[in-house]
């Protein structure tokens, strides 16, 4: 039976990927506004209703693999030797993220690009960026001393996001001549000066 679990879960993992892939394409190719969920739905070779029990609409299908890296940077933070600080596991963490991001690899910036275009999208990536910010918070404060008090964890957490949304915009903003790790360490050295 778990053999059986676990295969259905890569089914729909492998679905779910399938969508996203299907949504990011068609909307390079035609724009956002043009693409509907049925035609993402055909392009992943599944029915309507399937995609309705995969994603609640385009903008979340667009987004999840977002949505997935965001989970990945959590777990990364939460799995860093207890001894580390927080802002040097935030760093250490990030890392994998920053390689992911080197060519062919340029799936991120696609999507923000397209985020800073249409409103619908953006509100639904700073819904994200919101829940990822709670979330290393948590993660911050599980590995703090609870002397530093509660309101450390949220700074630290925000601070780091500030800094990766600004790495990445200047990162865009370059037409990504520059390798997204030497962008982001360059931000990341910067407000680290406040909190190494």
């Amino acid at each position: 039976m778990e053999r059986s679990v676990g295969l259905r879960e890569r089914k729909k993992e492998a679905t779910r990927q399938a969508v996203h892939e299907a949504a990011l394409r068609l909307t390079v190719e035609h724009g956002f506004d043009q693409v509907t969920v049925e035609a993402v739905a055909d392009a992943a070779g599944i029915s309507r209703r399937t995609f309705s029990n995969y994603f609640t609409g385009k903008e979340d299908a667009l987004l999840y693999g977002e949505e997935q890296q965001i989970g990945d940077l959590v777990r990364a933070v939460r799995e860093r030797p207890a001894e580390e600080s927080a802002w040097t596991a935030l760093r250490a963490a990030v890392a994998p993220f920053a390689e992911r991001l080197a060519p062919p690899e340029r799936e991120w910036a696609v999507r923000t690009r397209l985020a800073m275009r249409h409103p619908s999208l953006l509100a639904r990536q700073l819904a994200n960026h919101a829940a990822l910010e709670r979330d290393l918070a948590e993660a911050v404060t599980a590995r703090q001393d609870h002397s530093a008090g509660p309101v450390r964890p949220l700074v630290l957490a925000a601070a780091f996001l500030s800094s990766m949304r600004i790495a990445m915009r200047v990162w865009i903003e370059e037409d990504l001549a520059r390798e997204p790790a030497e962008v982001i360490d360059e931000i990341l050295d910067e407000m680290g000066r406040s909190f190494g």
